[in-house]
């Protein structure tokens, strides 16, 4: 399959972001905590949530899609400590989030070594650090091998802010003996969900949304109901789009809560934002301007733990930029593979240096012509959408796989605003 697109016309109307996809990975990870039925709402039906959904399948997980949106899950009957199927855990980065459920509700788990998006390398030290705080041997070879005689809690500095390793921490603690005190925690959205989550099933978790959170262990979780908040990285997607078509769109459902660190990003390219309706209105019609620094200097958009601007968001901004009159540096300080895909955008006309891994400065405005173009993950793939909606011509999307990973229906969803993409399938097929 691809994405047949015809760019350069004005998008408009009104776009509702999907749940966030990076909480409903370590929100399904967390059914294995209970033994009672749990419901899942606005759980975006992508990719990644179908893999993760077939390896709980496969650890004895019960249930399913009920409505759309809605997950009702079982896992009563889990007893597996082995994922079974090495190759589907390695599709998506989620699947390192079993290990602390796992560990904690089965005293042991043998992981494979888990997959996702190749934009550099992506350590999992801090994981197993955390797990190996609260009562863990870990051994690791060709996959990671988890045992305790029983989780305790303990007080935990994680030596970076990661977003996965802090999810893992938190689900191993739940209902660890004791109380655990989790430093130098991941603050994202997603990670403020999954606490959410748990405290619905009765967990004991203070300090959501700072680093410094405390879990004091409960013996059981039970049964519940809980919402997925909307995802913000959707949310700045469209944001950017609005800015590469010169469109004027309205974003409902939008969290004002999230919406700062994004907002200090794109209004460096002079995007202007206002609230109408509990709906977030971005004005990206006109030409819009690079706003320089104090004395003219040049800015830049860079990426950092949130509340940062996203590192998820860098290659879209990326894009944005090249619509935009005037200079600016993006920095993506995280990840040393991701600016990559910026070849792809230089061939298409834009003038862009790239002045090593994690720098590069855009130039604008360009024209933009069409291509044929290769999704190489989600979020360079979602970037590469945008700037092929923005070209003058035709553009081909292919590995779009990657893209529906992240993006639910997305094809649809913009075609709704006016964009002119088809899902086609190679001839033959």
């Amino acid at each position: 399959m691809y994405y047949r697109i015809e760019g350069g016309n004005e998008l408009r109307g009104v776009f509702t972001p999907a749940g966030n996809k990076n909480a409903a990975l370590p929100i399904l990870a967390a059914t294995l905590l209970t033994r009672e039925p749990v419901r899942i709402e606005n759980v975006p039906r992508i990719t990644d949530v179908e893999t993760l959904l077939d390896l709980l399948r496969s650890l004895g997980v019960e249930g399913g899609w009920t409505e759309p949106g809605v997950l009702e899950l079982d896992a009563a009957g889990v007893d597996r400590r082995a994922i079974p199927d090495a190759d589907l855990a390695g599709r998506i980065r989620g699947s390192v989030l079993l290990a602390g459920p796992m560990l904690a509700r089965m005293g042991s788990c043998q992981l494979p070594h888990p997959g996702g998006d190749f934009i550099g390398r992506r350590r999992l030290d801090t994981h197993m650090l955390a797990l190996q705080a609260l009562g863990a041997a870990v051994d690791v070879g060709d996959r990671y091998v988890l045992r305790t005689p029983g989780l305790r809690g303990a007080s935990v500095f994680l030596d970076e802010p990661s977003v996965t390793g802090t999810e893992n921490a938190v689900l191993a603690a739940a209902t660890a003996t004791g109380t655990t005190e989790l430093r130098n925690a991941a603050t994202e959205p997603h990670v403020q969900d999954l606490c959410r989550f748990l405290v619905t099933l009765g967990a004991r978790i203070d300090g959501i949304g700072t680093s410094r959170l405390v879990i004091e262990g409960v013996e059981t979780l039970g049964g519940g109901t809980f919402r997925i908040g909307p995802d913000h990285i959707e949310i700045g997607s469209v944001i950017g789009l609005a800015a590469a078509t010169g469109s004027t769109l309205r974003i409902a459902g939008a969290n004002p809560a999230h919406f700062d660190p994004l907002r200090v990003g794109f209004r460096r390219l002079g995007l202007e934002f206002a609230w109408r309706d509990d709906q977030l209105l971005v004005r990206g019609g006109g030409e819009l301007e690079i706003q320089p620094d104090l004395g003219g200097q040049i800015p830049k958009i860079d990426d950092g733990p949130w509340p940062a601007f996203p590192a998820d968001l860098i290659s879209i901004a990326l894009v944005a930029a090249t619509q935009c009159r005037g200079t600016v540096l993006i920095h993506e300080k995280m990840f040393e593979s991701r600016m990559f895909f910026v070849d792809k955008v230089i061939a298409m006309g834009a003038r862009i240096v790239l002045c090593d891994p994690h720098r590069a400065v855009v130039v604008g405005p360009s024209p933009l012509r069409g291509a044929t173009l290769e999704s190489p993950d989600i979020r360079a793939g979602m970037a590469l959408l945008i700037a092929a909606l923005a070209a003058e011509g035709g553009s081909r999307v292919h590995n779009i796989g990657q893209i529906e990973r992240g993006y639910e229906r997305i094809h649809e969803r913009l075609a709704a605003l006016g964009a002119r993409i088809e899902r086609v399938a190679p001839e033959g097929a």
